[in-house]
């Protein structure tokens, strides 16, 4: 067995019976920085930072509660709370994160199983990438 690293998000072992392809999804995570710059400009530095510090906890509590109701299948109110991720996410400029707690209420508000399961994975790796502590990890491009 050897494994050939590809690009993007695949990465290959080949066996002596074939090939076997292992995909490791990397998220290009998107942040609008005007949305945080605004906030700065209108309430000046020392206000804007206790704001923002309490909306990204805000934000990373709200995340760990729908992780937990998912984890534990209660699904109801978790539309809800999806919004209001979707919300705080928006406030925050971080793009990634917004759209895709929306298309996880949407998958949730269809009763597509199937496809909530995909987009909560998803949701789960731009999460993590959003509210890392490593600056560089997200892509400013707006």
């Amino acid at each position: 067995m050897r494994v050939q690293h590809g690009v993007g998000c695949v990465e290959t072992w080949v066996f002596m019976m074939g090939d076997v392809t292992a995909l490791r999804p990397r998220e290009v995570v998107r942040q609008d920085v005007e949305a945080i710059a605004v906030i700065y400009r209108n309430l000046g530095a020392p206000v804007a930072e206790q704001m923002v510090t309490r909306a990204l906890g805000e934000l990373a509590l709200t995340m760990a509660g729908i992780a937990e109701k998912v984890r534990a299948q209660e699904l109801r109110d978790l539309a809800r709370q999806l919004g209001r991720l979707n919300r705080l996410a928006s406030d925050l400029g971080l793009s990634s994160l917004s759209s895709v707690a929306k298309d996880a209420k949407t998958c949730l508000e269809r009763a597509d199983g199937t496809a909530f399961a995909a987009v909560w994975a998803r949701l789960l790796r731009v999460a993590e990438r959003s509210l890392a502590p490593d600056a560089g990890l997200a892509d400013r491009s707006f």
